[in-house]
């Protein structure tokens, strides 16, 4: 079946749902879990807490803690007999890996408890051997890059293009990728990132083509688009556009666990064998099976309630686009599902609103910290913009708060006389051309054994960093370990620093100072 077919078995909308409704709730591992603790069973193995029973006697134990902990501890086993084993399935845990490549649009799927980073590592680890080359579009996420290290591979990195309107990262142009191909035809893969962090994305199917008419594989980080596919407004997965090798964070945009993730594979471009042998390695012997579970119980959601699921989270996100679009003078969307963003046919996941303040007064940091003053949390915040996930079942209520502090907060910066700030522009302006192939080993890039020294941000202009800065979230490095530091770069990170951003890679925490390559 190609991934058209599936697509379209994917996405029939309402007469899916109906059929759906038909259907009967079976979630192998969680109802085998279950089964077993229904039976009373005596514990004489790992974990300790023998199904929370080691609680029962801790009288003094706060309440709240006993009642929410031994939940958990009912289904959080071992591999039993009865239980299978994640990394040599032949049972409960391989029907339920099944139905989920069933659902998902994959030949097979991996559940992962390690989240989309250990399904990234398992990717590149699957796919690269020491020195073996791979193209990666340069907004990856931090586990690609700790992928390469453990891989001991060669990276070329493309430039992310951008939408007009927003200055938010896209994929790579087409023409990028054919550049990259031709120029490197001794690459495995092709790594992009799609939908990004800020719910931005373009259609994967004219990349897959193209990579494909190459001969290379094509890997995808669609961690926060583990919803796409599954409703009409969304739009299609990796899976649907051809992808050979997807990673979803299910718990993101879905209702799993945190750390619930899954791999999907399809085609017989990918080495199973090899993604299985890789997840043995970067994932844990002893995975959780609350986390499992949780992964099998929202497939079964899924297969029973169809795209009716995200009904209630995509009126809610509707309603308060609507909102935002009458407060012109006060607050800006970043894009908006309902029409086209810039040139090139932007997608826009409907379940995520990227808002900032209009004028200016007020950064993405801020915004988001004047929001938890009033119990609203959003997903993360840059110095332009914050990210609110509406997810499954944001509610009318929740919509309202929401909108209630958002005009408090406007209200505030009136009243304080706020005046619009000078916020430097993140997009790093780097050739749009490739980098040069990187070789990476286990301690950063290969160079990076020449040595290192420690300088004031402020002189190292030219300097080659021997660590990462990585902002968190989003998780996207604003600088390489190995690459040659600009001006533009050494602003923006002093921008972030400013305004309390948390940079993860970077021994100064307040980036007064930064770790470089030793001159000569």
């Amino acid at each position: 079946m190609d991934y058209d077919d599936k697509n379209n078995l994917l996405n029939q909308g309402e007469a899916c749902l109906a059929q759906s409704l038909n259907l009967q709730w079976h979630a192998p591992l969680f109802e085998a879990l279950t089964a077993l603790q229904r039976s009373g069973p005596a514990s004489y193995h790992v974990p300790g807490h023998k199904y929370g029973q080691s609680l029962i006697r801790l009288t003094d134990m706060n309440e709240d803690a006993i009642k929410s902990y031994r939940g958990i501890m009912a289904i959080d086993v071992t591999e039993l007999s009865i239980t299978d084993d994640l990394h040599a399935p032949s049972g409960i845990i391989e029907e339920a890996q099944t139905l989920a490549a069933n659902a998902f649009g994959a030949d097979k799927t991996f559940f992962l408890v390690g989240g989309s980073t250990s399904g990234n590592l398992a990717m590149i680890l699957a796919v690269c051997r020491p020195l073996d080359l791979i193209i990666v579009q340069r907004n990856a996420h931090k586990s690609v890059l700790n992928a390469l290290k453990l891989a001991g591979a060669r990276a070329v990195f493309m430039m992310p293009q951008r939408d007009l309107e927003s200055n938010l990262s896209l994929l790579p142009t087409l023409g990028q990728v054919e550049s990259a191909l031709l120029n490197y035809p001794e690459a495995k893969a092709v790594f992009l990132t799609n939908p990004s962090y800020y719910g931005l994305s373009l259609d994967l199917a004219p990349y897959a083509d193209l990579i494909h008419k190459h001969g290379k594989l094509l890997l995808v980080d669609e961690a926060h688009g583990a919803h796409y596919g599954l409703h009409p407004q969304f739009p299609r997965s990796a899976m649907q556009a051809g992808a050979d090798a997807v990673v979803q964070s299910t718990h993101k945009t879905l209702p799993a666990l945190t750390m619930g993730a899954m791999l999907h594979v399809q085609g017989e471009r990918i080495d199973r064998n090899a993604i299985a042998e890789s997840l043995r390695m970067v994932q844990s012997s002893s995975p959780s099976y609350p986390i499992m579970a949780s992964l099998d119980i929202t497939r079964a959601m899924l297969q029973i309630y169809g795209s009716d699921l995200f009904r209630e989270g995509l009126d809610a996100a509707a309603d308060f686009r609507k909102w935002v679009s009458h407060q012109t003078a006060r607050y800006a969307l970043a894009a908006d599902p309902l029409k086209e963003n810039g040139a090139v046919p932007i997608q826009v996941d409907p379940l995520r609103v990227v808002i900032r303040e209009a004028s200016g007064r007020l950064s993405g940091f801020e915004l988001q910290q004047h929001l938890e003053k009033y119990g609203i949390y959003a997903e993360m915040a840059d110095l332009h913009f914050a990210v609110l996930l509406f997810g499954l079942a944001a509610s009318v209520s929740d919509v309202e708060k929401l909108q209630e502090a958002l005009t408090a907060i406007a209200n505030e910066a009136d009243k304080e006389g706020l005046v619009p700030k000078e916020m430097v522009n993140l997009s790093i302006d780097k050739s749009q051309g490739l980098s040069e192939p990187i070789e990476f080993t286990r301690t950063g890039a290969k160079h990076a054994s020449f040595g290192a020294e420690i300088i004031a941000l402020a002189d190292s202009e030219g300097r080659f960093a021997a660590e990462a800065v990585i902002p968190y979230p989003p998780g996207i490095p604003i600088l390489y370990e190995g690459e040659r530091i600009s001006a533009e770069t050494i602003h923006a990170i002093q921008q972030l620093a400013e305004h309390g951003a948390r940079c993860q890679g970077a021994t100064d925490p307040t980036m007064r100072t930064i770790t470089v390559l030793r001159t000569g």
